[in-house]
């Protein structure tokens, strides 16, 4: 049974770096057998926050809320590309991950982060951490960080140079980090429900 895996990137820019590492992971947890799906935050288009998809009458949220919040609670685990604007967090990746709760409980979340200069999205990944573990996501130890991403990946995803071998070879403990705790989150799923 494969696992279900959300790889979610959040950046609106119109000159997207980011998209590549998302193309990078998505292609790499394909070829392990997982099932795959890219949440693009500019593509989904959610509106500023002003209502979470808890708080509207059930079948009345928004057509995209609903949509998203079915393939959240039908994942099995999470990846999030994050870029760092200003030493913190993408806010287009940020509002998407803010319209839900509960949805996102119980799972395990990685971090990739990536940057155009050498930090490569540390201390955005510093940031989500604390933000996915508050949103009731087990948050796995290993991350990949990517910069600069433009010496590191083609704008097709491909690995490029030696910033492009190093995450080829980090994704693969990476990726067994995230699968191990899918594996041990389905198999206490399925052992007996979680407490809220």
């Amino acid at each position: 049974m494969t696992n279900r895996i959300l790889v979610l990137y959040g950046s609106y820019r119109s000159d997207r770096m980011g998209i590549r590492l998302a193309q990078f992971a998505l292609d790499r947890l394909r070829r392990r057998g997982d099932g795959v799906e890219l949440i693009d935050a500019k593509a989904v288009g959610l509106p500023m926050l002003d209502r979470m998809y808890k708080e509207y009458p059930a079948n009345e949220a928004p057509a995209a809320l609903e949509k998203l919040a079915g393939q959240i609670r039908d994942a099995d685990g999470f990846v999030f590309i994050t870029g760092e604007y200003n030493w913190g967090v993408q806010p287009g990746l940020k509002n998407l991950t803010d319209h839900f709760l509960e949805e996102w409980f119980w799972r395990p979340a990685a971090i990739a982060s990536y940057s155009a200069g050498r930090l490569s999205g540390a201390r955005s990944a510093s940031a989500w951490h604390g933000t996915l573990s508050e949103m009731g996501m087990v948050v796995v130890s290993s991350t990949v960080a990517v910069g600069p991403i433009a010496h590191s990946l083609s704008e097709d995803g491909a690995p490029i140079g030696e910033g492009g071998k190093a995450l080829e070879q980090a994704f693969k403990r990476f990726a067994d980090d995230l699968m191990w705790w899918v594996e041990a989150a389905k198999a206490q799923r399925q052992r007996r429900a979680p407490p809220y």
